[in-house]
């Protein structure tokens, strides 16, 4: 009987994410008018000093001045495959994925994202099969961010946060989700199958020869758990099966018997095949006649012959009656 292991229809991670639609210019464009600013303010200085109106020149300089600084805070670049989540004063306005420099309101914070693939080697861990067993096993994940929003207000903030005024996503951080619940899913998958085929039953699927169809089990139940972050993954594999070493040697005897099992069927089927061809020849070219007691000593002499690890000793039979 095949295993199985239902999905939950009910599981469906609506994303939450939707493009900037704020104020976003061309920072080419605004390092200009930024820079216009220092001479303004040069000269409202000189006005002041000068005594020719300083009650107007000093307000202007600090206006200015306070432009100018806030202007030089609103600059960000942006390479391709990175995101930036705005937030204005605790409220989402939506992310940012356009490549390039631009500039934007300084007052909106940006949390930068990174939307490249990335690997990651889960190591082995001891888990019990279907029929109990444990065994290591261990596989390699793909994932990426796919969903901006729930990767940075849906996992707590406060682990999440890194960088100068918090204008990153911490990866250490959004490493350490997934491979929490790579672990719990892959221990889930693990439990539902047996790691060899227990009652010799060529339709059951297991971890040794399931091959793509674990791994597409395994990567569906993954992503079940990583949608609720706004994560996707692109690809699960195993890289790492073998039993635990208190029952390894055990297992490997069990194998090996029943490889030679195996083998010795078809050794004895291959023998039988030759003992019936080889009495079939006798009688047919009229080579000699037996009766049934000689026939069954002859089949029991070749079939120890052919069936035999070691070199059969001939012995001759001086009986007359032969």
């Amino acid at each position: 009987m095949e295993n199985k292991i239902t999905d939950n229809p009910g599981t469906f991670h609506e994303e939450r994410e939707y493009p900037f639609k704020g104020l976003c210019i061309s920072g080419f464009a605004m390092l200009f008018f930024t820079f216009i600013l220092i001479p303004a303010i040069i000269v409202s200085v000189l006005s002041a000093w000068g005594d020719t109106a300083p009650g107007v020149a000093y307000p202007v300089a600090a206006v200015a001045f306070i432009v100018f600084i806030l202007g030089c805070i609103g600059y960000f670049t942006q390479e391709p495959n990175e995101a930036r989540v705005m937030i204005f004063f605790g409220k989402y306005k939506g992310t940012c994925r356009q490549t390039g420099y631009y500039w934007v309101n300084p007052f909106v914070s940006r949390k930068k994202l990174s939307l490249r693939i990335r690997n990651m080697d889960i190591e082995p861990i001891k888990v019990n099969d279907k029929v109990g067993n444990p065994v290591l096993i261990g596989m390699v994940l793909v994932w990426k961010i796919k969903d901006t929003y729930r990767a940075v207000f849906d996992i707590d903030s406060q682990s999440l946060v890194s960088g100068v005024g918090g204008s990153s996503v911490s990866n250490s951080a959004l490493e350490k989700f997934v491979r929490i619940q790579s672990d719990a899913a892959l221990r889930e998958v693990t439990g539902h199958f047996a790691y060899d085929q227990v009652d010799g039953n060529p339709e059951e699927l297991t971890l040794r020869d399931g091959g793509d169809e674990i791994n597409e089990l395994l990567e569906r139940k993954i992503n079940e758990r990583l949608a609720i972050a706004g994560m996707e993954v692109v690809e699960a594999r195993l890289n790492y099966l073998a039993y635990a070493p208190e029952i390894a040697a055990v297992m490997l005897r069990r194998q090996q018997a029943s490889a030679i099992i195996s083998a010795r069927e078809k050794i004895v089927e291959g023998a039988v095949s030759m003992v019936k061809m080889a009495l079939d020849r006798i009688e047919s070219d009229d080579v000699a006649k037996f009766d049934d007691a000689r026939k069954a000593a002859l089949v029991g002499n070749l079939l120890v012959v052919l069936c035999s690890d070691e070199p059969a000793q001939p012995v001759l039979n001086t009986d007359s009656h032969c």
